[in-house]
């Protein structure tokens, strides 16, 4: 029999359909058993799932032996070759298993019949979740290459299981709960854009009062329209999940399996059902389990429990939509403005991909790679400081003006009518990127190449549209932040592949994984510290963690294979720090090819400029690279000594000071001297005052957001590079930010006079 388990690894569309069938949270759990199982030709698969807080393994499914024993059969950890598989985390792999010592034959399971064994544990980061058991009457039926494919598939499975345990776990275990007036807050546009709708408050004091707002045909409805609106709720869902997967496939993998195995659950709408057929209006059925679940969740002492907070909001606040029908689009948040302190980058994803118009962020909770992923997804954003925000009351009719960064609450007619006609004109904006060029040339013929920094796979095809010059930088964490685990290198190959597929260019940079500062991973043990930007992150962190390191530049390689592309490393202090990098890319290379990969296209290597450090080694830096990117955002941060997350100090953060204008030009005299190419990125290669700065210091490669692009093109059309270059020799002769202004503000009103 032929096992197709690599079809099953690559297709995580099939995974995703496990949700579309009609069962509970355990009758998912029995469709995952038989899909590996029919996928590997195993005769028993099997799914344990631990219970931390008891440390205890528990049989919650298995396709082949006693059913019965669900949910009942039980082992410690360390207890027989399912327990050593967790205890150790390593896979297990038998011929014949009971002739492995640790083998605990369980009476009236039927296993003894089967041989050949196969366990490995399922793992969401370092956390234990369970142990995906494969058996078979065969001996030595099972190999090497079915062990790797078990572990990938546990691994894709992990986060859906992780959630299906966590549900399980509250039904069995935690008992029922009993039962100033604002026009306009001002605050700091973000994400370009105008948004109108009714206001969806997260957490203010109406948060949890779900009956807040309900519509009469809400508190009419019976067990009809109860039924309809589960039903609808799971379609639109369904079509999420298929939208995400087709649109987001880099963030957007599964990331309603919650919704969807919540709506399997008997301890979820079952109970509401329950109680609607009991007499109970639909609308309080809802509320009551809601509310129920929202007590557990956010008052569990698990912290992946506390995540799921949001997910339960949205779920009911999705079914009392459906109950009005209310006509609305796919999404539930259509023709709404959230209104939060604080948002998760998964949560981010999820509201954005139900069509939210708008969000206002409490600035506190602000982030830079929130506002980096909203503006790859293209929501109008706002962050305030204005204590007030959250005491907006949820339905009240908003306006956000994402061009001066002011929240309108409960505008007039006139003004509504207005700022319709604004959306319009900003609209009309947008269609300039019809009447961008393929190459971008000075007032006095100098080329300049305008190259795309992607966040998402969906930046790819603004990018192409916008006629970027390439990847001027592809930024690799947001897969990784929004997952609940480190992701598997297959599935950043896939995400990668989709790269080079969708950009058809000489220049793709990838950029190595970028986390720490503002940018955690909630997975990560002991991520928190002192002074973040100061600590493990970026190209430290993956000094330190090898194994992470050559998972992702495997996948970077296998996915450039006959591509021209460039692989970039974050936060170099060093030329020691490079040559590490080198090497683990060397190594990569020699792992892929022990592994049968050709690996015959090799990447060219370059360091990403954000430390004081590494300006002063600009020159033996650029000899040893192959290119330099100046990471802008994060040289003005260093250079100044300036936490750009933090409003106290924004003030200072001044990316015209003369030791950041100093410091661009030292490295670009490096790049000349030793002919290392060189690009900008950041905030500074697309502030059009900045960027004429560049030019006259020698920058010919900017790159930026590729909604960005027309306009930077319009605008270095008309700059006279010599004049530029003028400018620019005094601009590095000053030593006051005052006199500084004066001539890149003089400069820019005579180009765009």
């Amino acid at each position: 029999m032929k096992k197709d388990n690599v079809e099953l690894i690559c297709n995580i569309g099939e995974l995703s359909d496990l949700f579309r069938e009609k069962s509970d949270v355990r009758g998912f759990l029995m469709k995952v058993v038989r899909t590996v199982s029919g996928h590997m030709k195993a005769d028993v698969c099997s799914i344990y799932l631990y219970d931390e807080y008891l440390d205890r393994l528990i049989l919650e499914a298995t396709e082949g032996l006693n059913p019965d024993l669900i949910g009942k059969l039980i082992m410690t950890t360390g207890e027989g070759l399912v327990g050593i598989a967790l205890k150790e985390l390593r896979p297990i792999l038998e011929k014949k298993g009971q002739d492995n010592p640790h083998f605990k034959e369980i009476s009236g399971s039927g296993e003894d019949q089967y041989q050949a064994f196969l366990a490995v544990p399922i793992l969401q980061g370092l956390t234990r979740i369970g142990v995906l058991v494969l058996q078979h009457h065969q001996s030595g039926f099972f190999n090497k290459n079915d062990m790797m494919a078990l572990r990938a598939i546990s691994s894709q499975l992990a986060a859906t299981l992780e959630n299906a345990k966590l549900l399980m776990g509250v039904t069995k275990v935690v008992q029922p709960a009993p039962v100033e007036e604002l026009s306009l807050i001002k605050g700091k546009a973000v994400v370009e854009g105008i948004a109108i709708g009714l206001a969806y408050v997260m957490e203010s004091d109406k948060s949890e009062d779900l009956h807040f707002g309900l519509p009469q045909s809400c508190l009419d409805a019976d067990l009809d329209d109860f039924l309809r609106a589960v039903t609808q709720t799971e379609e639109q869902l369904t079509t999420l999940q298929y939208e995400m997967e087709e649109q987001l496939s880099d963030v957007g993998s599964l990331i309603f399996s919650t919704h969807l195995l919540m709506l399997r659950d008997s301890g979820f709408i079952g109970k509401m059902e329950e109680d609607v057929k009991g007499g109970v209006l639909p609308c309080d059925a809802i509320i009551s389990r809601v509310k129920y679940f929202l007590k557990i969740f956010s008052e569990s002492e698990n912290p992946r429990l506390q995540e799921k907070v949001q997910d339960i909001r949205d779920l009911g606040h999705r079914l009392l939509r459906n109950l009005a029908g209310e006509e609305q689009e796919s999404g539930d948040y259509s023709g709404q403005i959230l209104v939060a302190r604080e948002l998760l980058p998964s949560e981010l994803v999820k509201i954005t991909a139900q069509h939210v118009e708008g969000l206002v962020l409490y600035s506190q909770g602000a982030s830079a790679h929130i506002t980096i992923l909203a503006k790859s997804l293209g929501v109008p954003l706002i962050y305030t400081d204005d204590r007030k925000l959250l005491s907006i009351l949820p339905g009240s009719p908003l306006i956000l003006d994402g061009l001066q960064g002011n929240l309108l609450v409960n505008p007039g007619e006139e003004t509504m009518a207005q700022f319709k006609a604004l959306m319009n004109d900003h609209k009309l904006l947008k269609e300039k990127a019809e009447l961008v060029e393929d190459q971008t040339v000075s007032l006095d013929g100098q080329r300049i190449h305008l190259r795309a920094t992607i966040n998402l796979i969906s930046d790819i095809k603004i990018a192409v549209k916008m006629k970027a010059e390439g990847i001027g930088l592809y930024r690799s964490e947001f897969p990784f932040l929004i997952r609940n685990s480190f992701p598997s290198e297959e599935e950043q190959y896939l995400v990668y592949k989709k790269i080079f597929d969708g950009m058809d260019s000489s220049v793709i940079t990838l950029r190595t994984l970028d986390i720490g500062g503002d940018k955690i991973l909630s997975y990560m043990p002991d991520s928190e510290e002192d002074n973040p930007f100061l600590g493990l992150r970026a190209l430290r962190f993956l000094l330190q963690n090898k194994k992470i390191f050559v998972g992702q530049l495997k996948a970077m390689l296998r996915a450039g294979q006959g591509r021209s592309f460039r692989i970039m490393f974050p936060l170099v202090s060093s030329l020691d720090d490079f040559k590490q990098a080198r090497r683990m890319v060397e190594k990569s290379i020699e792992f892929l090819r022990r592994d049968g990969f050709e690996c015959a296209t090799i990447p060219e290597l370059g360091v990403m400029i954000e430390l004081p450090s590494a300006v002063i080694m600009a020159e033996d830096l650029a000899r040893e690279a192959d290119f330099m990117s100046v990471g802008s955002n994060d040289l003005v941060q260093y250079l100044l000594g300036v936490d750009r997350t933090n409003e106290k100090v924004s003030g200072l953060y001044e990316a015209r000071h003369p030791a950041v204008l100093r410091s661009v030009a030292r490295i670009t005299e490096a790049s000349q001297k030793e002919n290392c190419p060189l690009s900008i990125c950041g905030n500074m290669a697309f502030d059009r005052a900045l960027a004429y700065f560049l030019v006259g210091v020698g920058v010919r490669s900017l790159s930026m957001p590729p909604v960005q692009i027309p306009r930077m093109q319009e605008f270095l059309k008309n700059v006279d590079v010599k004049k530029a270059e003028e400018d620019c020799r005094r601009l590095l002769e000053m030593d006051n930010l005052e006199d500084i202004n004066s001539i890149l503000d003089e400069a820019l009103a005579a180009i765009e006079a």
